[in-house]
């Protein structure tokens, strides 16, 4: 088991609410290292801006793996949608998504996490359900050519109208019916959504399609600055040999630095016992 945080890349407009450290890209990589995570999860809008080489060499400097490429940040800061209710900007998004698998693809990221990004259901009517599921399989395609996966967020019930628990995940995941489309489940979510903490994360585990977790308290502060029983959670995913991240994408609150400081002092002891699996 292995911990990352989530860092924006440069070209990134706006700060991005779950985005962790200060600094240049150098100096974001710097601390992660010195915090002691295993690699970061990168939040991007546009790898093509991105000078990717140069990115490479300094995760390497630094010591670090990518965990994951994220999307979040092409909802939130590019307006970018696969179910957006105009065509055209889901179909940007489409052209989007497999720019960053083939980011992935160059920074040896085994994955590619889709939460926000997917869009709403409502935006594009009732055939929406369908049309996801017919977007993912097309993005799991190229991405199984290339040797990368997707993994499939479920969110709660205020930020989307589809997929909201694990047994929905991993559900549709069936129904999309590609092996290169699992599930990240996020234990902010996990506790709106769900009636345990642990359970959730046993049965993705049990299905064999938990490829990624997200780390954040119940009000999405650091771990320990609510109320979510994060040692059972550790518990539970190194008893059913979870071997992935734990990545730290939640509110950068009291300070971006603050947060990942504080996430890494708490989820440091739990992992311990589990560091190699």
């Amino acid at each position: 088991m292995k911990l990352s945080l989530a860092i924006q890349t440069p070209e990134v407009p706006v700060p991005v609410p779950v985005a962790l450290l200060t600094g240049s890209l150098e100096d974001r990589l710097a601390k992660a290292r010195g915090l002691g995570a295993d690699g970061v999860e990168l939040l991007t809008v546009n790898p093509k801006a991105l000078d990717a080489p140069a990115l490479r060499r300094a995760l390497d400097g630094a010591g670090l793996e990518v965990a994951a490429i994220g999307s979040g940040a092409l909802a939130f800061a590019a307006g970018l949608t696969l179910l957006h209710s105009d065509p055209q900007v889901a179909a940007q998004a489409q052209e989007r998504l497999r720019d960053l698998i083939d980011f992935a693809v160059f920074l040896r990221a085994p994955l590619v996490t889709v939460g926000s990004f997917r869009g709403r259901v409502a935006s594009v009517g009732g055939n929406g359900r369908a049309l996801l599921a017919a977007r993912l399989r097309e993005a799991a395609d190229y991405a199984a050519a290339r040797g990368v996966r997707l993994a499939l967020e479920p969110l709660n019930r205020y930020e989307t109208d589809i997929v909201h628990t694990a047994s929905e995940g991993l559900a549709f995941v069936e129904e999309v019916g590609h092996p290169a489309l699992g599930l990240l489940l996020d234990t902010y979510h996990v506790n709106i959504e769900e009636r345990s903490w642990a359970e959730p994360f046993r049965r993705a585990m049990a299905a064999g399609r938990l490829w990624h977790v997200h780390l954040g308290d119940n009000n999405r502060l650091y771990p320990g600055g609510g109320l979510i029983d994060f040692a059972a959670i550790v518990a539970t995913l190194g008893e059913a040999g979870y071997r992935g991240y734990l990545s730290a994408e939640l509110l950068a609150r009291p300070d971006p630095d603050t947060a990942a400081i504080e996430t890494m002092r708490r989820m440091r002891p739990l992992v311990a016992p589990y560091r190699g699996q």
